[in-house]
């Protein structure tokens, strides 16, 4: 993908690959990285770009600064501020390119390093992640309903299946704020580390996952989202169809001689 102008003129979104890994870092922290107009669209062109990209096999989203990432810019004009306006009635709503459905599609893993607190559209955001690491003294804040709005970016349908209905519906009608070790014991996060450490601990796992075969990887994730609306029988007949290709893959014989020579495989994502 091109880099676009935005990308070009603006930091507010910082992107950078090394090592197979994309790392996606929100760079307000003197706004609490609040999401701005411009970053919505950074945002979204980041994440396809690290999926389009095969040399990227897995991508971090963390913040600079104290905070992940607080919510929408409701301050600064431009998209966020006409939100909240009553006189704004969108007339044409395209949520395709949004980055909460944008990260729901993307095939490459994501990983969420909760450098620290998070709440609104940021807690969605950490949400929409596959995997979540979160420092010991970061929260997260599900804000909305005390902001007189909804979970806007995926929350509603996310947090039910994270935590079921009863919790997740406390959590959003009473608009709770969560400590680390709660977000722990809820299942809401993987891991939860010294915050000096999340950043390591994010790039440790990126680089784990980067190991396996990425076709593989991918697979197994898209066959993951699409279990989560199908019936058993449709989906390991999906699952099968899934497989196929990856026999045919020069992965699969690298994974396969790997195993009888008793060595650690080199994947080339082929």
């Amino acid at each position: 993908m091109a880099t676009s102008a935005n990308e070009m003129t603006s930091n507010e979104v910082l992107f950078e690959v090394s090592d197979h890994v994309a790392t996606i870092t929100f760079n307000r922290p003197e706004q609490r990285n609040t999401i701005s107009g411009l970053m919505l669209e950074m945002l979204t062109d980041s994440l396809l770009k690290a999926n389009e990209d095969p040399d990227v096999r897995a991508v971090i989203i963390t913040g600079s600064g104290k905070f992940f990432c607080v919510g929408l810019d409701l301050s600064g004009g431009g998209i966020a501020s006409g939100l909240s306006s009553k006189t704004s009635s969108p007339s044409n709503l395209d949520l395709r390119y949004t980055p909460p459905t944008v990260l729901h599609g993307i095939d490459k893993p994501t990983i969420c390093a909760l450098n620290g607190s998070a709440a609104g559209y940021g807690m969605d955001i950490a949400l929409g992640c596959d995997i979540r690491l979160m420092a010991d003294s970061a929260k997260l804040a599900a804000a909305f309903t005390a902001r007189g709005v909804l979970p806007e970016s995926g929350g509603t349908w996310i947090l039910p299946r994270l935590v079921g209905w009863s919790k997740a519906a406390e959590i959003i009608f009473t608009g709770r704020t969560l400590l680390a070790d709660e977000c722990k014991s809820l299942g809401l996060v993987s891991h939860v580390v010294p915050t000096a450490d999340v950043a390591s601990a994010a790039r440790d796992l990126a680089l784990e996952i980067a190991s396996n075969a990425p076709l593989a990887v991918q697979a197994s994730k898209r066959m993951m989202r699409m279990g989560m609306n199908e019936t058993f029988n449709d989906h390991v007949h999906h699952v099968f169809l899934q497989l196929l290709p990856l026999f045919k893959s020069d992965d699969f014989q690298e994974g396969m001689a790997a195993f009888m020579e008793k060595r650690k495989a080199d994947f080339k994502g082929t």
